[in-house]
């Protein structure tokens, strides 16, 4: 599902760049929302794309686990400073989620249907 996500959002910030690519990095206040659209989208989709195929996964969820970070930072960190813990709870449960997930599959890798078990003889 980290992997699926991922994908999806990355597309998406290409299909909808007014709402989830540089038109919300503008209204955050990202610098260089042009570049930084492209970019974020461009790395959603390559990393979420091998997370599912399980290649290079330990290596692939480390660019992910930065983006969660500055998107909790940037989108969720000013909920819980105006409107309190609940509010940036419910907002950030995906973020979270995510962040976990890539967490998770940073410290035990791919699995054993992953092509990186596949490579290294682990099936």
């Amino acid at each position: 599902m980290v992997g699926a996500v991922f994908l999806s959002e990355g597309i998406q910030k290409f299909l909808f760049p007014d709402q989830l690519g540089v038109g919300r990095f503008l209204k955050i206040g990202l610098p260089m929302p042009e570049l930084l659209g492209s970019f974020v989208g461009t790395f959603e989709i390559v990393c979420g794309s091998l997370v599912l195929l399980g290649l290079l996964t330990r290596l692939a969820v480390v660019p992910l686990l930065v983006i969660m970070a500055v998107a909790l930072a940037t989108t969720k960190w000013p909920i819980l400073l105006d409107q309190g813990f609940w509010s940036m709870a419910h907002e950030a449960r995906t973020d979270w989620a995510m962040t976990l997930g890539s967490l998770f599959l940073l410290l035990v890798g791919g699995g054993p249907w992953s092509i990186d078990a596949w490579l290294s003889g682990r099936r």
